[in-house]
């Protein structure tokens, strides 16, 4: 059974943006008991991932060490602020993401990327959860059309925000209502799609 830390310290480190994110990717390595080990540490919004970049590649013993952000509006844009940092530290980094998940090897390292949702469109966390939804389930096209219908001068979400408030409409239908995280813990979310294989197989080549 891998060991998934979200506190200590470990030559292999997954930063992250925040708790939900902590928490996503947490319960879905609990899923994969075959992954190696690695702590994931949340930083305070991707500002902070990005200025945190050059410290955590100068830790002694340092093996591995995985970037995981939401690309938001532009995927291009997310990827040139974090292949800058990169440059500063004397990597250098492919022109675009992989589809897949990027790795670099570094001397005697080796650094990931991933652009939530799926490392080639923008997005977000919940772009990514809303793949873990059961196909064919009843309430998801009611909670996006819930959300739709809501009318702009009444909307309190950001524009862009769209999916993360389907997103929290399905969970309040749930039987026992719960944050992202908790949902794939109690099988709302399942983990066995095609997106969900592919980040655990970036993560497995990583962390190795």
């Amino acid at each position: 059974m891998a060991r998934i830390t979200v506190s200590g310290t470990e030559p292999r480190i997954l930063l992250v943006e925040g708790p939900n994110d902590k928490h996503v990717v947490w319960q879905v390595c609990n899923r994969y008991p075959a992954l190696p080990d690695f702590c994931i540490q949340e930083r305070n919004g991707v500002n902070e991932v990005l200025n945190s970049i050059g410290s955590e590649l100068i830790v002694p013993g340092q093996q591995a060490l995985g970037i995981l952000v939401d690309s938001d509006e532009s995927l291009q844009s997310r990827w040139d602020e974090i292949t800058y940092q990169l440059r500063e530290e004397g990597i250098t980094p492919p022109s675009s993401p992989s589809r897949d998940g990027t790795i670099i090897t570094a001397g005697s390292q080796r650094v990931g990327v991933w652009l939530m949702p799926d490392n080639q469109a923008p997005g977000e966390l919940e772009d990514f959860v809303s793949q873990m939804i059961p196909a064919g389930d009843p309430v998801w096209p009611l909670a996006q059309q819930y959300i739709a219908g809501i009318p702009p001068s009444a909307r309190k979400f950001a524009a862009g925000k769209s999916m993360r408030a389907q997103i929290y409409a399905w969970l309040a239908a749930r039987a026992d209502p719960r944050q992202m995280g908790s949902a794939i813990g109690a099988h709302d979310l399942l983990v066995d799609g095609e997106l969900c294989q592919k980040f655990t197989t970036w993560l497995a080549r990583l962390f190795a």
